[in-house]
């Protein structure tokens, strides 16, 4: 019994171990499979992308391997391309240099030329040099005068107006001469320069402009006056007044240039100056003859003004009035801040003064001769 009972427990024993070590080759087994198929599922998620190192050295070279034929290739070709940019800039900064060159001397050759001939005398018809007040100078002052006068001279053309009398002699008899001059400026007086994207540059008509026209058309002489060039202006005046009650017309080289404005010079509009009126806006365009200016506001383009209606009133009074010296009328309205509302107020002041004095005269007693009728007539 003895026997039997270690035999068995051997027996044990061996089974025992025998299923560890089974169970052991099993762990491992199963364990190097699992991490097989780990391994496996990584390579799967790894997206196998052959162009993806190519995309990156693209979008930066910085990160491209430098042992690829193709990102070798692509770097030289870039480096090429680089490299003719720059010789073609080089190029055109050598041309753009030889073309600075060449406008540099051809304008001192030309600057050296308009020297020469503004210090030369002038020739008659046969060729003939003609004595001025500096041939009997030495030859460095008298080509030094010659010059500075011919300066002078285009400096004033710039300067000053074109004429002498911008506007001709009045007219004599039988014609009709008005005895008052209208001096209007265009822009912003009678017309507006307006621009939008669907139509450009255009004129709008001040409301009442055509009325302002034809009422004073046939009681001043309208010049217009305008710093504005003719061939802005003349298009505009063409289609503003096709009656022709505008008589003329006095542009841009009319004009003295001052201080960097364009003033109007009513000395040689050769007109009476006491019978000149000028309607502007502006007050440096009339500086020098402000006693001739009546500034009213500028006009921006609204379509309520009424303006020109009032003006229309004012300058008919003076005609009616038969006013000596205008001057005074300007000088007088020109101390308040709006002459139009000013005229007004005088207009409405005059009116009920009017009223009153017929008032007065329909009370009093009857005349002499409405007394006497009834006993000439053989009635007591």
């Amino acid at each position: 019994m003895a026997f039997k009972t270690s035999q068995l427990t051997k027996l044990l024993a061996g089974t025992l171990s025998y299923k560890n070590n089974v169970l052991s080759q099993t762990g491992i087994t199963k364990y190097s499979r699992f991490l097989s198929s780990d391994a496996n599922k990584q390579q799967e998620a790894t997206p196998k992308d052959p162009a993806s190192p190519q995309l990156l050295s693209k979008l930066f070279p910085q990160t491209a391997v430098s042992d690829q034929p193709e990102v070798k290739e692509e770097q030289e070709k870039q480096k090429q391309q680089d490299e003719e940019e720059k010789k073609e800039q080089d190029k055109q900064w050598k041309r753009m240099k030889l073309g600075f060159y060449v406008f540099g001397l051809s304008m001192g050759g030309m600057g050296i030329w308009s020297l020469y001939e503004m210090a030369q005398p002038e020739i008659d018809s046969e060729g003939k040099e003609i004595e001025d007040e500096y041939s009997h100078l030495p030859t460095f002052d008298r080509y030094k005068s010659r010059i500075l006068k011919n300066f002078n001279y285009y400096q004033k053309f710039v300067q000053e107006p074109s004429a002498d009398k911008l506007l001709p002699d009045p007219l004599k008899y039988p014609y009709v001469q008005p005895k008052y001059t209208l001096v209007l400026e265009m822009k912003d007086v009678l017309v507006h320069p307006d621009w939008t994207y669907q139509t450009g540059w255009r004129f709008k008509k001040r409301p009442g402009v055509d009325q302002f026209l034809e009422q004073l058309g046939r009681l001043f002489e309208v010049v217009v006056y305008t710093a504005d060039h003719g061939m802005t202006v003349f298009p505009v005046l063409d289609a503003l007044d096709p009656n022709g009650f505008i008589m003329y017309r006095l542009v841009r080289d009319a004009t003295h240039f001052v201080d960097g404005h364009h003033v109007k010079s009513l000395d040689r509009l050769n007109r009476d100056l006491s019978k000149v009126i000028v309607i502007d806006w502006n007050q440096h365009s009339t500086k020098f003859h402000p006693e001739n200016s009546f500034n009213i506001p500028r006009w921006t383009g609204n379509d309520d003004d009424t303006t020109l209606f009032d003006l229309v009133a004012f300058l008919k009074t003076i005609v009616t009035a038969d006013v000596d010296d205008v001057r005074e009328v300007m000088v007088y309205y020109k101390q308040f801040a709006d002459p139009i509302e000013q005229f007004r107020e005088n207009q409405r002041k005059l009116l009920e003064q009017m009223e009153e004095k017929q008032k007065e005269e329909q009370h009093k007693a009857p005349s002499i001769v409405k007394k006497w009728t009834p006993s000439f007539l053989g009635h007591k």
